[in-house]
């Protein structure tokens, strides 16, 4: 049976999207081709009539991951007042909800150790939407210079992340919370010491 090219789209978009849930849960390399397939109600042979090799599915995945959570926290943005969006990014990303569903969270915590081991073009790509979060933090730190609020959100980002791996690895135990909850404090109180520094003078 020949399908029309929209539904070729369709299963495409299908594949994209599972694949990209499965990745975060089991990694890069945790899953293979044939489950990816699977789980998409295909068969294997029919892998190559929608991608060239598997670095190709991955790229899509990781992309299609990286732009939910873009997409996230310009929502949670749009539904906050300015001076409390940073903590509504915060406060979601290192809340219970995402560290028990890591399927449907961040792939950066999810994935990056193994993105940093695959392809020049995998990680370039996954280097592109990092920086997509990094600047749409820096959004939020208003009142700093751009080069200043980059450099707090670059930081932020690495703290929330790393405090989000921990959490997860800590499973739903005290120490799990008591990490989530440090890494909170440590973003938002360096925000709020960051608001409160006076702006450097220029020299005349």
């Amino acid at each position: 049976m020949r399908y029309s090219k929209e539904h070729k789209v369709q299963t495409h978009a299908r594949i994209v999207k599972r694949a990209a849930v499965k990745l975060r849960e089991k990694g890069a390399h945790g899953i293979g081709v044939a489950d990816l397939m699977k789980e998409a109600g295909l068969t294997h042979g029919g892998f190559y009539a929608h991608f060239d090799s598997r670095d190709s599915l991955v790229i899509e995945a990781v992309t299609h991951a990286m732009d939910r959570s873009t997409e996230k926290w310009r929502k949670l943005s749009a539904e906050t007042s300015p001076d409390k969006r940073l903590s509504k990014i915060v406060n979601s990303y290192l809340g219970t909800d995402h560290r028990d569903n890591p399927g449907q969270g961040c792939a950066v915590p999810a994935l990056a150790a193994e993105i940093a081991r695959e392809s020049t073009k995998t990680r370039r790509v996954f280097a592109g939407r990092m920086e997509q979060l990094i600047d749409l933090l820096a959004d939020q730190y208003e009142g700093l210079p751009r080069k200043a609020a980059r450099k707090q959100a670059m930081a932020a980002l690495a703290t929330m992340m790393g405090s989000l791996v921990m959490a997860r690895v800590s499973g739903n135990s005290d120490l799990s919370h008591e990490i989530l909850k440090s890494g909170r404090d440590a973003v938002l109180e360096r925000a709020g010491s960051s608001a409160k520094k006076p702006a450097k003078r220029t020299a005349t």
